[in-house]
């Protein structure tokens, strides 16, 4: 099978591309598999809403829950199996690319329960439990960026496993997640830990920038402010970006632990799905290519790139002033950043939540239908 051009075109300019989903039917019918042989697809990101959308579709799962019914299982056991044997085959299907890239990519995420996300504690010790369930060096445990994730994020990188930190929205957060990382490292080398084994990326939100601001410029009306709409999210990727180089290819913190083996935090984007039909269905893959990325794509967003996206090589490289100049001009016509990265974390925690507690009710269901 030959790899579509324009996301092998990706690929080459150091853009990694993983599918933002997972099901049990994509598994079994050999869906994800096609997608590494003709998309250039070398990882899987998931999250609540996705295994929420999964096992409400279809009866890919019914036997498997019958089965725990009949053993006597909860709803949260029965979540936590069905959701951690898919990701672990997820991870044995991308077991090549892992051994190719040298541990890079061939990556699958699964995220410590939304609900958890203002509790540090509880957010390390299901982390690690996660990390022993589904037992394959592949697996990126996700750790939403919110301030009791931060301390979490350095715990864990310190017990020798990869994190995939998710939920960014501010570069003063992105920051504050890199410094994380690079307190688990530390602390990781201090015990023995073998730090080429242990990675991490950074999940930058896009499109929902986007959608605040577009929103809140909208209602402010004037001419000026409707000239800045669609610009927020690439410019403040870009920003992101420009901090990744600071601090992972010129940082002094950074350089004793890149002697002992230790990886980059690599940026990834996420939330590249265009919410906007005005926008260009491409526009947050093409305009955020760079070297040593990830981009997390829903699938139809991996195919539009696939049928006409137009890549030309580094987008972002160089960029971070007349990104700035977004930020500024944002803030010259009334529009509050910092409320707006407050708005966008709360609502992005909530979201998770619900889908969470969504996939506990039908899963209850399911539980309870196979009782009967």
């Amino acid at each position: 099978m030959t790899q579509n051009p324009n996301l092998a075109a990706l690929a080459a300019a150091g853009v990694s591309v993983w599918l933002d989903d997972l099901s049990r039917d994509r598994l079994q019918t050999g869906n994800l598999q096609e997608l590494i042989d003709t998309k250039s697809v070398v990882g899987v990101t998931t999250n609540p809403s996705i295994f929420q959308a999964a096992l409400s579709k279809g009866h890919a799962y019914d036997a498997q829950v019958k089965e725990l019914a009949e053993r006597g299982a909860d709803v949260e056991a029965t979540i936590r199996t069905v959701t951690t044997d898919d990701v672990r085959n997820a991870c044995d299907v991308l077991a090549k690319q892992y051994e190719l890239s040298d541990g890079v990519d061939g990556r699958v995420s699964i995220e410590v329960d939304p609900r958890l996300a203002h509790d540090t504690d509880k957010t390390i010790l299901q982390a690690i439990e996660l990390w022993k369930i589904v037992d394959r060096p592949n697996l990126l445990i996700k750790i939403p960026a919110t301030e009791a994730g931060l301390p979490a994020i350095t715990a864990v990188i310190a017990e020798g496993i990869s994190v995939n930190v998710t939920l960014i929205f501010s570069v003063e957060r992105h920051r504050l997640v890199m410094d994380a990382y690079l307190a688990g490292l530390e602390k990781a080398k201090e015990a023995g830990h073998d730090l080429s084994r242990i990675h991490s990326v950074a999940s930058f939100f896009v499109s929902r920038v986007d959608t605040e601001i577009d929103s809140r410029l909208e209602k402010i009306g004037t001419d000026e402010a409707l000239a800045l709409r669609g610009k927020a999210g690439v410019a403040n990727a870009r920003l992101a970006y420009a901090a990744y180089e600071e601090v992972f290819l010129g940082g002094e913190r950074f350089a004793p632990l890149k002697a002992a083996g230790a990886r980059v935090q690599r940026p990834l984007w996420a939330s590249t799905g265009v919410k906007n039909p005005d926008y260009s269905d491409t526009l947050y893959v093409t305009e955020l290519v760079a070297p040593n990325t990830v981009n997390t794509m829903p699938e139809k967003t991996i195919d539009a790139v696939a049928d006409h996206g137009v890549i030309t090589g580094d987008t972002v490289t160089g960029r971070a002033a007349e990104s700035q100049e977004v930020f500024d001009q944002l803030s010259a016509v009334g529009i509050d950043v910092t409320d707006v990265f407050l708005v966008l974390e709360e609502e992005g925690v909530e979201k998770f939540e619900k889908s969470w507690q969504e996939l506990l009710e039908a899963t209850q269901g399911q539980l309870d239908g196979a009782k009967s």
